[in-house]
């Protein structure tokens, strides 16, 4: 599937149904994707107007950043739902010969590995946009501070739902110095992610009461 080329109503349609993709990952990609979307308002809320000139070059490269990274999402969910597909097809593989039984094991754990590197990635990318999300709660048009939180809360929640898809796939790694290595690595996602989700609320309060 195209995820880009689906409303918004059509693909959530087809989430909610009881084809395993898109799931969990794919939904992390969207999600991210919206955060980006709203980093964009606020940048071009921000962009020419009356007493924010002098962030004009800021707010436009923020813009760029932010819609690059929304069309990155959209094409990191269709991966996901694919990386799990090639998981369910290598569980189809035929066992009856030991020949078969190891070719059939040697391909889940590449697919397992690979159902756990898309989501991955989508929590790195996700957790550094939230940067960019807090400078737009900060310094973008006051009167979309609420849309920058937002834009970080949403990324906030792609990580976590990332990491969880994540550390499910790894889970099925036999290797456990590989399996350790995603865990460690989705914590370090987490442990940021959270950090910068305060700091994006801090940004607001202090938009809020200025």
């Amino acid at each position: 599937m195209n995820t880009a080329e689906h409303t918004i109503g059509s693909w959530l349609e087809t989430l909610a149904s009881d084809d395993p993709t898109p799931g969990g990952g794919a939904f992390a990609a969207v999600a991210a994707a919206a955060g980006a979307g709203m980093i964009a308002m606020v940048g071009r809320l921000t962009v020419g107007r009356k007493g924010f000139q002098d962030l004009d070059d800021r707010m436009r490269d923020m813009v760029s950043t932010a819609d690059a990274a929304r069309e990155r999402f959209l094409a990191m969910a269709d991966a996901d739902a694919s990386s799990f597909t090639a998981v369910m097809q290598a569980f189809r593989m035929p066992k009856e010969t030991d020949a078969d039984k190891e070719a059939r094991t040697a391909a889940i754990q590449e697919a397992y590995a690979g159902a756990a590197d898309v989501p991955l990635a989508v929590a790195r990318a996700a957790v550094e946009l939230m940067e960019l999300a807090e400078d737009a709660t900060a310094m973008g048009n006051p009167n979309a501070a609420s849309d920058g939180f937002s834009a970080a809360a949403s990324l906030h929640g792609a990580a976590l739902s990332a990491i969880a898809n994540v550390e499910i796939n790894a889970a099925g790694l036999k290797d456990e110095a590989t399996r350790a290595g995603y865990v460690a690595e989705g914590a370090r996602q987490r442990a940021r992610a959270d950090e910068l989700l305060r700091d994006a609320q801090t940004a607001f309060e202090l938009r809020l009461s200025s």
